[in-house]
C-alpha cells in the first residue's frame, strides 16, 4: 500500500506564506504524479498542482505564479510552498499520488488525510 503523511497548514493573513509537505511510504510501489487537491467548503475537490517521477509540474491556473511545488527524496516528498496566499485558497489540501505495484501497468489513486489552511484577516 501507499501511505501520505502530511504536515503544515494552518492559519495565515492574506499575503501571507505558508508550506506543506507529504512524506510518501511506498511499500514497492512506484509513485507516478505526486502532489497536492484542495478542496474548499461545499465545493468538489479541486487540482493544486501535481509533479510527475521526472519532475514536470502541472499546476491549476489559479495558483500559477504564487505556489511552488517541489519533489525531493528520490520522489517519495511532495513539498509546496504557498506565497501571496488569498482567501479564496482557503480549504482542506490533501496529499495525492497514483501508484502501481512493479511489474503491472494499473494506476491507483491514493490521498492523505487532509490539513487544514484559512487565510484570514
Amino acid at each position: 500500500q501507499v501511505q501520505l503523511v502530511e504536515s503544515g497548514g494552518g492559519l495565515v493573513q492574506p499575503g501571507g506564506s505558508l508550506s506543506l509537505s507529504c512524506v510518501v511510504s511506498r511499500s514497492g510501489f512506484r509513485v507516478r504524479n505526486l502532489g497536492w487537491y484542495r478542496q474548499a467548503s461545499g465545493k468538489q475537490r479541486e487540482l493544486v498542482a501535481t509533479a510527475t517521477s521526472d519532475g514536470t509540474t502541472n499546476y491549476a491556473e489559479s495558483v500559477k505564479g504564487r505556489f511552488t511545488l517541489s519533489r525531493g527524496n528520490g520522489g517519495d516528498t511532495a513539498t509546496l510552498l504557498m506565497n501571496t496566499l488569498k482567501p479564496e485558497d482557503t480549504g482542506v489540501y490533501y496529499c495525492y499520488a497514483d501508484a502501481r505495484r512493479p511489474f503491472t501497468s494499473e494506476y491507483r489513486d491514493f490521498w492523505g488525510q487532509g490539513t487544514q489552511v484559512t487565510v484570514s484577516s
